[in-house]
């Protein structure tokens, strides 16, 4: 995954997505409106994208980059990955079957079906929704769409920093959820090392941190308020990569400090995230990541698909 990748991302996006894909809001707010000691945060709100999450760039670029056949395309999904390969079929006219495991919130079905897709509710994790997934291509050959492990998924992802760097200029440091990779993979690649990418994972879902230790990919046991878009079992081979090459640091969350983050943005900023979106200010809030006094740290608020109900 490199520069030339995420910009025929770019390319394609220029050419066939419009108005499929928004450029998404960056704010910059002073550390002390936070009640943080560093110079500035910025929140990338991602979560205001085309399906509700990052992954609308992703999928979009599997789908222009590959021929679709008759049977359209497929996926397996936590709901965000599946809800933005919907929206794509959906606005380029193909069909479209996600499979989703019964840890998914029923909201994110809905909008799976007022998207036109097929869903199939099956396996208790995303690990065994795959599974299902993996079965029914073989059988149909619809294009197989990754949540997380695609050349044109990463880069896809990729593109969100581009657009932070022309908004913004570039950060001192990148907080970044970690599900399978697909996000910090693509975000890590453009940004190489000229800002400190940090990966963030809650602690009941290490993928990354857990391969760190094995020294390779492995599976974990996943679970905790974040397991329906961060649910990943193993960090996908691609993000693996990148991370090896442009990651230093990786960090554990506790479910109570994500939950706090995410109330917080919508008490005090009218924000409504899901809990995978609010790892990096819980990093910040708990002092799990250490600020500067000078630091810009950049957030991405990665998914919003979520009833700000559930947040009071």
């Amino acid at each position: 995954m490199n520069h030339s990748e995420i910009d025929s991302a770019l390319r394609r996006f220029y050419l066939r997505s419009s108005p499929f894909l928004r450029k998404t809001p960056l704010w910059k707010l002073s550390g002390a409106a936070l009640g943080l000691g560093c110079a500035e945060v910025w929140l990338k709100l991602e979560h205001t994208q085309v399906g509700g999450s990052f992954k609308a760039r992703g999928m979009l670029n599997r789908l222009l980059a590959n021929p679709i056949p008759e049977a359209g395309v497929v996926i397996a999904s936590g709901g965000n990955a599946g809800i933005a390969t919907a929206a794509a079929a959906q606005a380029l006219g193909v069909r479209c079957e996600v499979f989703v495991p019964t840890v998914s919130p029923e909201a994110k079905r809905a909008r799976l079906r007022d998207l036109g897709a097929e869903v199939v509710v099956t396996g208790a994790v995303y690990a065994e929704a795959f599974e299902a997934c993996m079965a029914r291509q073989q059988t149909t050959g619809a294009l197989l769409t990754h949540a997380y492990d695609q050349p044109e998924v990463l880069a896809g992802a990729g593109t969100l920093a581009h657009e932070m760097e022309a908004q913004g200029g570039l950060p001192d440091s990148v907080l970044v959820s970690v599900g399978g990779g697909g996000l910090i993979g693509g975000v890590a690649a453009w940004f190489e090392q000229r800002s400190r990418v940090v990966a963030l994972e809650p602690s009941l879902a290490p993928t990354l941190y857990r391969a760190r230790q094995a020294g390779a990919p492995v599976d974990v046991a996943v679970g905790g308020i974040a397991a329906d878009s961060l649910g990943a079992k193993r960090i996908g081979q691609l993000g693996w990569d990148v991370t090896q090459r442009f990651v230093r640091d990786a960090l554990l969350l506790e479910d109570d400090a994500i939950r706090a983050a995410q109330r917080w943005l919508w008490k005090e900023l009218k924000l409504a995230v899901e809990p995978g979106a609010a790892l990096g200010l819980a990093a910040l809030q708990s002092g799990a990541y250490q600020v500067r006094a000078d630091e810009k740290v950049a957030l991405i608020l990665c998914g919003g698909n979520v009833d700000p109900a559930t947040l009071a």
